[in-house]
């Protein structure tokens, strides 16, 4: 290869078709070349957009996020609800048939049956200054009382969604959990503070054992953790109620029930015997605490995120995703047996088959609603509490059905489950990153 067809780095072939002796190394042509500036490029770069603050960037954020969508879909289920409402309402029908004759008779009809119904739904969750007792004046502490086993079981669902599992058997899981629970707590005596503690640990054990079993299926044969646990459900219901009709039945009661706790194997109340509230509460909330350090501080919690992003590299990268389906289907099941444990021990005192309600299967929209994270869980569960504590209240002084509030909870599973409706009914865009779009 001759010297002159070697090209210098970023060079170009300027001497080709020169005459000989112009624009070779050394040369005079080449020396002035080189000392003279570089020209500029007359068309200049286009301009970054200006960096978003910091302040501005957080709130987009807020407003755009996932948070921002629950939110939303809760207001946009409490209106659809509130029309349910009011087009049953008998006032407002009869409205309706003079609407042309007089139109504000009409939307003041609708205002009143929606606002009494959520007035009253309001004041029996949170306070009622009209309620002759304190009992009923302080409805915080009765939302406080049906939050508490929605806690722990949505905590169960969430740790579980964490890992890309779907965890339906809670009520299962929630009805062993209060069996164990039930024969350490009416059939063996303990001491105060150990009786109680035994009944916890006997709880978590029963629902760790349920959950363990979809999880260990899951883990070595592939089965589908949701048809699994949907059939441990049943299982769950006949099992217990099996027992109660023979081993565990009280005898001095016709009905399948179980003997009542003892004393000592109770949750305390937190605020005297006028209050349903108990220290369940508390076990709740240092869940709340250890399973969100367990999934954002811990080894163990990234191997499950890991799991849960992708399974395939979570393998490859030498993680072992059969034993984290085991371990998370424990410690999930575990903390629906504690929603178990807090229901009897707490609330129910006596064990029966309908011990778990629909507890389960409300877990699984609160864990929706807080969108697989701990303190999201939380609130979700207390919003959920209060539906509850106020559903009755509005059936009663409002008379409005409290099926309603069952459809205003499912209307939030549905506007919860399609996050691009709320966009589009709000018409917010996504929250986009330097080349990430969320």
């Amino acid at each position: 290869m001759s010297g002159s067809e070697i090209q210098p780095p970023g060079g170009t072939p300027d001497s080709q078709g020169a005459p000989d002796g112009q624009g070779a190394p050394g040369s005079k042509e080449a020396k002035e070349t080189a000392a003279a500036p570089a020209a500029t490029d007359t068309k200049s770069p286009p301009e970054k957009p200006a960096k978003e603050g910091n302040g501005s960037q957080l709130m987009r954020e807020i407003v755009s996020g996932n948070a921002m969508i629950s939110v939303l879909a809760v207001v946009v289920a409490l209106v659809i609800g509130g029309i349910l409402i009011a087009f049953t309402d008998p006032r407002v029908t009869t409205a309706l048939g003079y609407f042309f004759g007089d139109p504000s008779a009409t939307f003041q009809a609708i205002w009143a049956s929606i606002s009494e119904a959520y007035g009253a739904l309001w004041r029996g969750a949170t306070y009622d200054p009209g309620s002759r007792t304190w009992q009923g004046r302080l409805g915080i502490f009765e939302t406080l009382t049906f939050a508490t086993p929605l806690i722990l079981s949505g905590l169960a669902v969430t740790l579980a969604f964490r890992v890309g599992l779907f965890n339906i058997g809670a009520q299962g899981q929630i009805i062993l959990g209060a069996t164990f629970a039930g024969v350490v707590g009416f059939m063996i005596e303990l001491p105060p503070g150990i009786h109680l503690l035994a009944v916890i640990l006997a709880g978590a054990i029963g629902g760790a054992l349920w959950g363990g079993i979809a999880g260990f299926l899951k883990a070595r044969t592939g089965a589908h953790e949701v048809i699994v646990t949907i059939m441990l459900n049943y299982i769950a219901v006949s099992l217990v109620l099996y027992l109660l009709k023979n081993q565990l039945r009280d005898p001095s009661s016709s009905n399948p029930i179980s003997p009542r706790m003892h004393e000592s194997a109770m949750f305390p109340l937190l605020l005297g015997p006028n209050y349903r509230v108990h220290a369940g509460l508390i076990l709740a909330v240092l869940a709340v605490i250890v399973v969100s350090w367990l999934l954002n501080r811990s080894t163990l919690g990234f191997e499950y995120r890991a799991i849960g992003a992708n399974p395939r590299a979570a393998r490859t990268a030498g993680m072992l995703v059969s034993r984290g389906y085991i371990t998370v289907m424990l410690i999930s099941g575990g903390l629906a047996g504690l929603a178990g444990v807090t229901q009897l021990a707490g609330t129910e005192k006596i064990l029966d088959s309908d011990i778990a309600g629909s507890i389960g299967f409300d877990a699984i929209t609160v864990a929706l609603l807080g969108r697989s994270k701990p303190w999201g869980t939380f609130f979700a569960a207390i919003l959920f509490g209060a539906f509850k504590a106020g559903g009755t209240s509005m059936a009663i002084n409002a008379d409005v059905s409290i099926d309603i509030v069952a459809v205003v909870q499912s209307l939030i599973v549905l506007f919860i489950a399609a996050p691009p409706l709320v966009r589009s009914m709000f018409r917010i865009k996504a929250v986009s990153r330097e080349g990430v779009t969320a």
